[in-house]
């Protein structure tokens, strides 16, 4: 395989446009992940790196200071989408992007679908309680036990709801997503 730097120029400069385009796309479409624009560019970068690279690279590659390199990197490796590698003689940290985005699709999903499943439960499972204290405590008012039979029907429905996202998201983890949704192959 020729190095990028044995190119001519032409080539190197179509290159560049081309990768160019796919970097501005991905920091664009990072806001996903809650991503900056600059640290999806960081992603692009190093997608494209033919080697993993060190904070002082990348920061030199994108005119932007070490400090906010390593927040940036230091938020890739939270969202599992950069890895830090080991190279004999390396005296540096390098890093190098995750290349496998269903891995990283699926690791950043569960994870905040996760998150957010259980406050809701949490949430909804208090508030269940409450409503059911107070149809206790209120005997013979139906009125008021028509508006807490709807909302705790209305609850129900969003723990269940819940439930399946739980399931989905076990799917997601085990890899057993990818029997009912199959990976293309490049």
């Amino acid at each position: 395989m020729q190095p990028f730097d044995a190119l001519s120029e032409q080539h190197r400069d179509a290159i560049l446009k081309a990768r160019k385009r796919v970097i501005e796309a991905i920091g664009k479409n990072m806001d996903l992940y809650g991503v900056t624009l600059s640290v999806g560019h960081l992603y692009g970068m190093l997608f494209f790196s033919e080697k993993p690279m060190t904070l002082d690279e990348m920061g030199r590659e994108m005119e932007m200071s070490k400090t906010s390199m390593s927040t940036g990197v230091r938020m890739l490796l939270d969202l599992k989408m950069v890895n830090k590698v080991w190279e004999k003689g390396a005296r540096k940290d390098l890093y190098e992007a995750e290349s496998d985005w269903h891995q990283t699709f699926a690791d950043y999903f569960a994870i905040e679908w996760r998150k957010a499943v259980e406050a809701n439960v949490g949430a909804l499972n208090k508030s269940a309680a409450e409503l059911r204290r107070l149809k206790e405590q209120t005997d013979g008012e139906e009125s008021l036990h028509a508006v807490l039979d709807r909302d705790l029907e209305k609850i129900e429905g969003a723990l269940a709801y819940y439930r399946w996202l739980d399931r989905f998201i076990d799917t997601l983890e085990s890899g057993r997503i990818y029997e009912l949704v199959p990976k293309d192959e490049p």
